[in-house]
Parts: C-alpha cells; structure tokens; sequence
C-alpha cells in the first residue's frame, strides 16, 4: 500500500467500483484503522464538525494505512494557512468546504500545490517516506497528490458550476446535499422535488466533465443512479449510536 492509498483507491474506481467509506468525527484511532480492516475504501476525517487538532489528523491518517485504506481530510474552511498542514501529513485527499465561486476553487487548488503551480509551503517529512523519496520525485509527484476535491454545498456554487469544472487542479467534486438544501430555504427537505432537480443537474455536470463524483450522505441506490464514484454513507457516532439503540430495542424486545 502507498503512503496514502490514494493510488489504490483510485484504482478501484477507475475499475469501475463506487467506493464506500466513513465519516470519522471522533479522535481514537482505533476508529480510523477499524473502518479500514471493517471494508471501507477510505475515511473522512472531519476536522470541520470533529473535535480535531493536527495531532489527532496525523494520527488518524497514519492508522487509515494500517487499516488499509485511503485517508481524505476536510478541512475547517478554504483558507491555505489551515490547508498547508493538513497537506504535510500526506491525505490521500483534502476536502475543501463550502467552494462557491470560481475564484474560491482557483484558491482551492492553489493552497494545495507549490510553485510554480500554487502557493504551498514546503515542509516535506511523511510524504517522501521521510527521506526515502528523491525530493525531485517527489515534487513531480505533489502535482497530482494528494487529491484537490471541493465541496459544491451553495445555491451560488451551482449558478457557477459551469466556469468551476474549468477550473484546472480540481480532481474531484463533492456534493453537500444538506448544506445545499439550507442556501435553498429548504433545510434537510432531502425529498424536495427542486433540490433533487438541482442534485440531479449537478451531477449530470460534473459527469459530463469527466470528474470523479462524491457525496457523504443520503440515499446509496439514488446516488449511484446519479453516477457517484464514492459515497461516504455512515459515520463513526451514527454507527455507535445506532448499535446501543439496537441494543436497548432488541432488549425491550425480549419477555418474562
């Protein structure tokens, strides 16, 4: 396995696989190498929601490689001075919220790249396998990794779609389907017969462009009509939560 997984779990995708991860907000690394050796392809680690500090992110990226699978990051906001050090920990990908606007996805991709290409900063140690990459490799290498994706999750993102896909650097777009419902005035109205239009119509684009598609939530079989190349469906709370309710149900369930 790469540093990253990021080759793997491309591979599985270009074979023609919707891959499946985790959305992992809590900071035991148990969690990040459980999801890996439970099947999933890659976790989200969530430093938006989640109570992350750099730390607890290098850490949870290190346990996604010995749990098998590739570790994406979202970041808190698309600012380069919370991206650059995220970037140094070697993800697989980075996930950048709220993109709304071509200019915001230029600086996206900017934060993630070095010069002359971007404005990264260097402060190479774990992507070169701290030293054991030539750092000429290396630099050819950073062009392409780790993953630039940006969030399309605003009504304004949608009206600038079109000039957004232009955008070069971009690998791949993901959809915020709850955040994009809010800029609507239809907040988590998941069922409501405009979003939807407006999901289906954004999806269509970004297929037509040739992009790698993904999402962290909803209805799997509906998204996979769409042409999803990845879906994070379940998180690391949901799932506990999930099984003690089970728990207590199946408990209750049982009579004297």
């Amino acid at each position: 396995m790469s540093i990253n997984g990021l080759q793997e779990w491309k591979a599985k995708m270009d074979a023609g696989r919707v891959t499946v991860g985790a959305v992992i907000s809590l900071t035991d690394i148990t969690i990040g190498e459980m999801a890996g050796q439970c099947g999933m392809d890659f976790i989200w680690i969530d430093t938006e929601h989640g109570q992350f500090n750099i730390e607890t992110v290098k850490d949870m990226v290190i346990a996604a490689k010995a749990g098998g699978c590739a570790p994406l990051v979202r970041v808190r906001a698309n600012d380069s001075n919370l991206i650059k050090p995220v970037l140094d920990m070697a993800p697989a990908g980075v996930i950048i919220p709220m993109v709304s606007s071509v200019e915001a996805a230029k600086a996206a991709v900017a934060a993630c790249r070095y010069p002359l290409d971007g404005i990264r900063g260097f402060g190479v140690r774990r992507a070169t396998g701290y030293g054991k990459m030539a750092f000429s490799d290396y630099l050819v290498q950073s062009k392409s990794e780790p993953w630039v994706i940006i969030q399309i999750e605003h009504i304004d993102a949608v009206r600038d779609l079109d000039e957004i896909l232009k955008v070069p650097g971009i690998d791949s777009i993901c959809i915020g389907p709850c955040d994009l419902s809010a800029s609507m005035g239809i907040p988590n109205q998941m069922g409501d017969p405009e979003l939807n239009r407006v999901l289906d119509e954004v999806c269509a684009k970004v297929k037509a462009a040739g992009m790698i598609l993904g999402t962290a939530a909803g209805d799997f079989p509906r998204w996979k009509r769409r042409g999803v190349n990845w879906f994070a469906g379940v998180s690391d709370w949901g799932s506990i939560a999930g099984g003690f309710r089970r728990f207590r149900a199946d408990t209750d369930a049982v009579k004297d």
